[in-house]
């Protein structure tokens, strides 16, 4: 077994790359633009962690993570969260089995490589709840059994920004959870014109998947490569820093911008970004991490961690523009 410290091979970057090529070429095939997008889903899948979506409804969110599914044949499902959904909906439950006078476990539809929870703020706080056991432990807790759950597990939650009525806001808890929260843009208009000729030629059918170009052992061999990626104490110490300044931003960013955080990243947002980017950097097609790559993922990593007050809301400042403020303030190694 190798060990985590030791350097990656040329050898074994290249196969690296040549699994990320492939799925990222079937991947184009069926999704039109979003770049953006293909490239958190893929952070996400390659470090183990889970993603956000924010977007309006037509951008193409459940296409983009069936297909990432199809690509490297791993199980999905698709979960339309509502006001009455369940915990056991999700996570499962035990029924009762008259003929063996016994009681059997059903799993649920969490029990999938790839886990889509569509519209997930429209769902009860205790739904939500359910949620946290599967996506922090990798299992799930039936009638005091404990179920591991598949390799590799990623959950895809969406959730609608727009529409307020009926839904339930994430607690701070649940979105500490997500890796990384992207919020999805509409396409341009060369982007759409494409869409619309795919759809006249047949090729975005949603009822056709994708032929699989990759395997689950292929995407084992990409997180385990993942993990060997190099960081270095300097981009450690930056990563530390840059966190730092979120819970203590007055002295940095001045006292007037800093009257708009209400709570800085904990240390998941630090351990977001050592995994993050080592993702990242694979993407990229190199064995070490960058100061850049820090800085590319701040907004996917941090805009659901830096947690702004009301008064940041009424006087319209986005946690992305103080998020650039504190990176600002801290020296790039």
């Amino acid at each position: 077994m190798t060990d985590q410290n030791t350097p990656l091979t040329e050898g074994e970057l290249q196969v690296a790359n040549g699994i990320i090529a492939r799925v990222s070429g079937a991947y184009a095939a069926k999704m039109v633009g979003q770049e953006r997008l293909r490239a958190s889903l893929l952070i996400a899948l390659i470090a183990g962690g889970h993603i956000l979506l924010e977007s309006v409804p037509g951008l193409a969110k459940t296409t983009a993570a069936q297909s990432l599914a199809d690509t490297v044949q791993a199980s999905f499902r698709r979960i339309q969260c509502t006001p009455d959904l369940l915990p056991s909906d999700i996570t499962g439950t035990q029924i009762y089995d008259a003929q063996a006078s016994s009681f059997r476990t059903v799993l649920g539809p969490v029990h999938s490589n790839f886990v889509l929870l569509d519209e997930i703020n429209r769902s009860s706080a205790k739904t939500q709840s359910a949620m946290l056991e599967a996506m922090q432990e990798r299992q799930t807790t039936i009638g005091g059994e404990v179920h591991a759950l598949p390799k590799p597990f990623l959950v895809i939650a969406t959730q609608n920004p727009i529409e307020q009525e009926g839904t339930y806001e994430l607690p701070e808890a649940q979105l500490d959870r997500f890796l990384l929260k992207e919020i999805v843009s509409y396409p341009s208009p060369e982007e759409e014109f494409e869409v619309l000729s795919r759809i006249d030629s047949g090729v975005l059918d949603p009822a056709k998947h994708l032929a699989p170009s990759a395997s689950l052992a292929d995407v084992e061999t990409l997180q385990r490569t993942a993990a060997r990626v190099h960081v270095s104490d300097a981009i450690r110490r930056y990563i530390v820093g840059l966190m730092y300044v979120t819970r203590n931003p007055a002295g940095y960013i001045g006292e007037e911008n800093a009257r708009y955080i209400k709570y800085g990243a904990s240390p998941r947002g630090s351990i977001a970004f050592l995994q993050a980017t080592r993702a990242f950097a694979l993407l990229q097609g190199r064995s070490h991490v960058l100061p850049e790559d820090v800085r590319s993922l701040r907004h996917v990593i941090l805009r659901h961690r830096v947690l702004l007050t009301f008064e940041a809301e009424a006087d319209g400042v986005r946690s992305e523009d103080l998020i650039d403020q504190i990176f600002a303030a801290v020296p790039t190694p």
